[in-house]
Parts: C-alpha cells; structure tokens; sequence
C-alpha cells in the first residue's frame, strides 16, 4: 500500500475527560466518514488543564485509562489506524507522568508506544510559563513504528525543536512523521508552520501535525492550525484557524523516494 488517506482531528481539548472523549470521537468519526484510513489526534486528547492540582487525580494508568480504551474500541469499529497524539499516564516507582503518543491498529491493538523526549520549560513570553520537566518525565528513546503502509517515526510538540530526532528517524526508514502539538498560540503565530515544514523538508518525509486550538477551560490558549506536508515541504491540507474540526489529504508514499532522490541529504552527512 502506498496510496493512502490521512487525517487530523484538531481538538479543544477541556478538562473533562468524559467530554474530551465525546469531542475526540465525533472527529475521528467525521475524518473516518471522509474516507481518512489513518487519523491522528493532539498531544493530550484526554485532558488539558494546568490549574494547580486539578489534573493529577484524574489520570490513571494505562489499564485503567477511559480515553484509550474508547479510542481503541473506536479504531477497532472503524478499521482505522488510530494515533492517539498524548495522554498522560503514571510511570512506576516516578512521581512524575509521562506524555505518551499511542499507535493503534485497525483491530484495536496498541502497535507502538512514545514518551515525549523534550520537556516544554520555557517562558513563552505572553505572561505564561511551562516548566513540563516537573511533571513529566522525559522519555529516553526515539521510536520507529511499522505498519501495513509504511513505517511511521513518533514525536510530540516541543519535539518539532530538535532536528536532529526527526533525522535518525527518518534516516532509519520513517517516511510519515507524527507531530501531536499543543503549541501556545504566541509560539505557534511565530514559527508553527516553519518548524513543520522544515522537519518534512530535511528528511523527505510527509508530517501529520494535528493540534490543539483556541481558549481552553483552564484559561491557556493554542494556536491551532493543523497540518499535512508532504516530503518536497507543500501543505496538503491545513485548518487554518484555532476552531475544531478535521483535515484530510491523499498521499503517495512514491513520494518519500522522489524527494529523498532529488535531494540525499539523508546520505551526505560528514563528521565534524
């Protein structure tokens, strides 16, 4: 298989899990019904709320978790691969989380697993702070996933940050890359679509970014503006504003081998 439909549902995510799954499934629904066979959701689809102490009673562990659960019945209905962008899960004998993007199969399995390598400690400059590192954990290996179209390199929002992850995972055979993002919208505004069309530009790979967007409960904003890209940098399909709803796009994973062809970056690296 190497033409396929892809889709992102860009959410708003809120900071009830019961509702945030209701949001999620109407999307992946809607993207599915437009003919998407892979469909990929936002970093944190379960739950978006920084207030002081609101969110950690509510997450559970994987086996216990209501949003995985519901997405993997729901990929399993739709016989769709599924990639969940984040949910936050408890890591054993670790106070703190991890953020966690979940690979589902068709049949409803968990294929693959990512924990966010980069942790978001910045001052964003809109009054705002994230210190991520106190909360999350930071994950320790970049991850590769097979599937039946292809193989798929996984990475969540602050990640878009470090070319050097979406190079290895491209130079070890990703030809679709996964960006979940919850983006400020001060951050977003200012380098979102740079940022993602560079990673698809430099590795020659098509990048799947959907996004969270608008003012959410807990009072932060995100930027919105979900993406598909194809490998030679083009946008296939954009939401081009911070509002819910879905995107979808036709690709041709030829396209990976074209782009890679006419400029072999991937091979040309030199030590220094």
């Amino acid at each position: 298989m190497t033409k396929l439909r892809v889709g992102c549902a860009q959410l708003r995510t809120g900071v009830e899990i019961e509702a945030n799954i209701d949001h999620a499934t109407a999307l992946i629904r809607e993207a599915a019904g437009k003919g998407a066979r892979f469909i990929a959701t936002p970093e944190m689809t379960n739950l978006l709320d920084i207030r002081p102490g609101k969110a950690r009673p509510k997450i559970v562990a994987e086996s216990d978790d209501k949003t995985l659960a519901a997405l993997r019945a729901l990929a399993d209905e739709l016989g769709i691969w599924l990639l969940i962008g984040s949910i936050a899960v408890p890591v054993e004998g670790e106070e703190r989380l991890a953020n966690r993007s979940f690979l589902i199969a068709p049949d409803g399995s968990i294929r693959a697993r990512y924990d966010k390598i980069h942790m978001f400690d910045v001052e964003v400059g809109d009054g705002q702070s994230y210190r991520e590192s106190r909360s999350y954990r930071p994950g320790e290996r970049a991850v590769l996933a097979e599937t039946e179209f292809g193989k798929l390199g996984m990475t969540i929002c602050y990640d878009v940050r470090f070319p050097h992850l979406y190079r290895k995972l491209a130079q070890a055979g990703a030809e679709i890359l996964t960006i979940p993002a919850a983006f400020t919208r001060v951050t977003g505004e200012a380098h979102w679509h740079t940022l993602v069309r560079a990673r698809a530009i430099e590795t020659g790979s098509f990048v799947l970014a959907p996004a969270q967007g608008g003012k959410h409960e807990d009072g932060r904003e995100t930027f919105g503006h979900s993406l598909i890209v194809s490998p030679w940098g083009d946008v296939l399909a954009e939401k081009a504003d911070d509002e819910p709803g879905v995107i979808v796009a036709d690709i041709d994973l030829d396209a990976v081998a074209k782009a890679r062809a006419r400029i072999p970056s991937l091979g040309n690296d030199r030590k220094l």
